[in-house]
């Protein structure tokens, strides 16, 4: 028997080894986050609807280019790859969120293959689960929007700029991959990837002497191959409309840098980007203390220069939205791995840790200022309050689902299992520091940290919080009479607009025309139109309503039915 489990460990250890075990794990870890759901889901308006609306204009009409009446402000680069879903998977949701979360999957990936180049393996494992149960990237992971895609383009060309510097044998293939990705970034999101492109520029041109990125005739190459899509768009843009075709596309960019919407200030990030990237965000302030104390030869303008001048970048820039801090997030998964596996070490060994320092950060030194035991008791005091704010959670749940109603019992389901996972870390240090139960190693108590958001944003996937965005117009439309009419007859619009006017466009099967006034439309047509106009003197029937708007069939009489 001794002998069987001694076998037994020894394969665990070779399959732990083995440098594929990792990508797998990550897989695991990722695709049920990914993938989780109610059997239900719905577009958020307004963004995921227009690009979903505008893809199926494009594919449905075989126009890729410019489906439209006038020249379009954005580049085409998502609308390609949410058509090509369309084609290769059909319409649906699903087929519009797909390219997000491949994109999504290999950002994990290749953040992966940064941080082991940066860190090591160990820290570049967890820099590369915490960035997976970041609420708001998980949230655009599951959204069809170009955000997820031109970040997962800036993580490939910043690993192939790493990787020419390793590996001078392929160094110009690799130059070539970052000015490819590059290119093809201002493709899917256009004018919006020069605020990274500019964020990486402290390392390219402070470290130029050292690694000569911007000398290399490759980079360049690679970048002027990747223009050539959005080049060739803009070519046979500019035929149909002249010179208008580059008026909108700057046009849309000054007005993005001249606007303030929502009346964001110059503040908005300092507060929005730790609540969304909560309590990642407070580790990562961790690690960035320790990379500033003892900088990393070599590579510390990517790791601590990239995410402080893309912070400056987006805080300047006039709009400010929750989703334009995205690119931020990878480097708070890095900077928090730094954060966590830091303070991992003092758990385990009850030291100040230079071992710890040093694996993690190559060089960053011992913290004379705070004494070992000061350590210990910041670390017991965070796990006892996070322990506290877990029980306050599993009570506020258990409330919840007891007199709740059941769209409470929704939120009780994500806020239950994330109260009882933080129990994980006061019982972790209590099983080691009162009870002497010294197989409690820093990896369970990290695990406190990874397993409860992990569960919450489970949870929240499968009762559709998170991807189930309007769940009365989903349900409005799958009742048998209204899907049979909307399937057999085309459905024309009659000043319908706003972001339930985008949604309807979508789930619409077959349009009709689009008019200003109901006498416009033969007797026995289908129409949408707002709830507001349910008065107009042209007879019709009303099918249905949902969110202000009404499905409704025109009378074949001259009455009123």
């Amino acid at each position: 028997m001794k002998y069987q489990i001694k076998n037994f460990y020894l394969f665990w250890q070779q399959i732990h080894l083995w440098e594929g075990f990792t990508y797998i794990s990550l897989l695991v870890w990722i695709l049920p986050l990914l993938l989780f759901n109610s059997g239900n889901s719905s577009l958020m308006a307004h963004d995921e609807g227009l690009y979903a609306w505008r893809s199926l204009v494009m594919f449905e009409s075989g126009d890729w280019i410019n489906p439209w009446s006038e020249p379009h402000h954005k580049t085409p680069g998502l609308y390609w790859l949410i058509a090509s879903s369309y084609k290769l998977f059909g319409i649906s949701d699903a087929s519009v969120r797909l390219p997000s979360m491949i994109a999504g999957i290999l950002s994990i990936l290749l953040l992966y293959e940064i941080g082991k180049i940066l860190l090591g393996k160990k820290v570049a494992t967890l820099a590369a689960a915490i960035f997976s149960v970041e609420f708001l990237w998980l949230q655009y992971c599951r959204l069809g929007t170009p955000d997820v895609p031109m970040i997962c383009l800036i993580l490939l060309a910043i690993w192939s700029l790493l990787k020419a510097e390793l590996n001078p044998k392929y160094r110009s293939f690799y130059r070539f991959i970052a000015g490819l990705s590059f290119a093809l970034g201002f493709l899917v999101r256009s004018f919006m990837i020069f605020l990274p492109i500019v964020a990486l520029l402290p390392y390219l041109i402070a470290e130029h002497r050292r690694h000569r990125h911007l000398s290399n005739p490759m980079f360049y190459l690679g970048f002027a191959v990747g223009l050539i899509p959005t080049l060739s768009w803009i070519w046979l843009s500019w035929q149909r409309f002249g010179n208008n075709s580059f008026e909108q596309l700057f046009r849309f960019v000054f007005r993005l840098g001249s606007n303030d919407r929502g009346d964001h200030g110059i503040l908005f990030y300092f507060w929005n980007v730790p609540a969304k990237a909560f309590p990642w965000f407070f580790f990562a302030l961790l690690g960035l203390v320790l990379l500033l104390r003892r900088p990393i030869p070599r590579y510390q303008l990517i790791l601590v220069g990239f995410p402080i001048v893309l912070f400056a970048e987006l805080s300047i820039f006039s709009t400010r939205l929750p989703h334009y801090s995205l690119a931020l997030y990878p480097f708070i998964a890095l900077l928090a791995s730094i954060g966590l596996d830091w303070l991992g070490a003092i758990f385990s060994k009850g030291i100040r840790s230079r071992d710890a320092i040093n694996r993690v950060c190559r060089g960053v030194g011992r913290d004379k200022l705070i004494s070992s035991s000061s350590y210990l008791k910041l670390l017991r005091n965070l796990s006892y309050t996070f322990g506290v704010l877990g029980i306050f959670l599993v009570l506020a749940g258990i409330v919840a689902f007891a007199v709740g109603s059941a769209e409470i019992r929704k939120y009780a389901t994500v806020v239950l299992p994330l109260g009882l996972g933080w129990l994980i870390l006061p019982l972790v240090w209590i099983g080691r520091y009162r009870f002497g139960q010294k197989f409690l190693t820093a990896r369970y108590w990290i695990a406190g940290w990874l397993i409860p958001a992990w569960l919450a944003l489970a949870m929240a996937g499968f009762n559709g919080l998170i991807g189930d965005y309007n769940p009365n117009l989903r349900a409005f439309l799958a009742q048998r009479a209204i899907a049979q009419i909307l399937q057999t007859n085309p459905i024309n619009f009659v000043q319908v607009g706003g972001k339930t006017g985008v949604l309807l466009n979508f789930y619409t099967p077959h349009h009709g025309k689009q008019v200003q006034q109901l006498s416009e439309l033969p007797p026995g047509s289908y129409a949408w139109i707002s709830a507001k106009q349910s008065a107009l003197s042209t007879p019709h029937r009303v099918l249905g309503t949902v969110q202000n708007y009404q499905l409704i069939q025109l009378s074949h009489l001259n009455t009123h039915l």
